[in-house]
């Protein structure tokens, strides 16, 4: 049969490949939204676990800076931490709370959020040039009916990639620099980051970066 023929020549590889990307996509999303961001537990139980992976720099920061009590939630909060008046929690190493995920991005899923965000820019790559194969350009009014929903979905592939090429690249950035959404944009209202002798004490070289967090 013309399957047959189809799945010899390899032709299904294809389609298999981006139904299962798209997939993993889905499951990424469901993944990187419900699950805990890095929620600050009650003082008793994070008091051992206070800056994980943030000694090194500890020494770097004016030793009169105290940990402080949240006035929302009443945990004592972490340094890099930061309430989230959506989630109603206290959330360690506070990235943003993304509304398409209805959650936090923090310590825990940040780095399944670049992988989802990684995923995500392959499908919509992938996509977007299936559409623009199936494009034929000619100036007339039938061809535009008859192609009106392919260049539509062509634009909309078009406008969420660069979307989401943008959320990643500005993410690695701030990644391989160690810092977050968070301490970038507010950092001169953050008190560790205002009293530091370092622009940011917690960079510790691109490639020691990246291995921290996503390893």
């Amino acid at each position: 049969s013309d399957l047959q023929k189809q799945e010899e020549r390899g032709e299904l590889l294809q389609p298999l490949i981006f139904v299962l990307l798209v997939l993993c996509s889905i499951l990424l999303y469901f993944k990187v939204s419900l699950m805990d961001p890095g929620f600050v537990k009650p003082e008793e139980e994070v008091k051992e676990s206070e800056d994980k992976g943030q000694g090194v720099v500890i020494s770097q920061i004016p030793g009169d800076i105290k940990l402080r009590r949240c006035g929302y939630c009443l945990v004592k909060q972490p340094m890099r931490a930061k309430h989230c008046q959506l989630c109603q929690h206290c959330v360690r190493r506070y990235d943003h709370h993304c509304p398409w995920l209805e959650n936090c991005v923090g310590e825990r899923n940040h780095p399944l959020f670049i992988v989802y965000l990684s995923v995500q820019l392959v499908v919509l790559l992938w996509g977007g040039h299936v559409a623009w194969s199936g494009l034929y350009f000619e100036q007339s009014r039938e061809w535009l009916q008859h192609n009106i929903f392919l260049l539509v979905s062509f634009l909309l592939i078009f406008i969420f990639t660069i979307v989401v090429l943008l959320l990643l690249v500005s993410h690695l950035y701030l990644i391989s620099c160690n810092t977050t959404t968070w301490e970038f944009m507010s950092h001169h209202r953050i008190s560790y980051l205002q009293h530091s002798e370092l622009e940011n004490p917690f960079d510790q070289g691109i490639i020691l970066n990246l291995r921290r967090f996503f390893c």
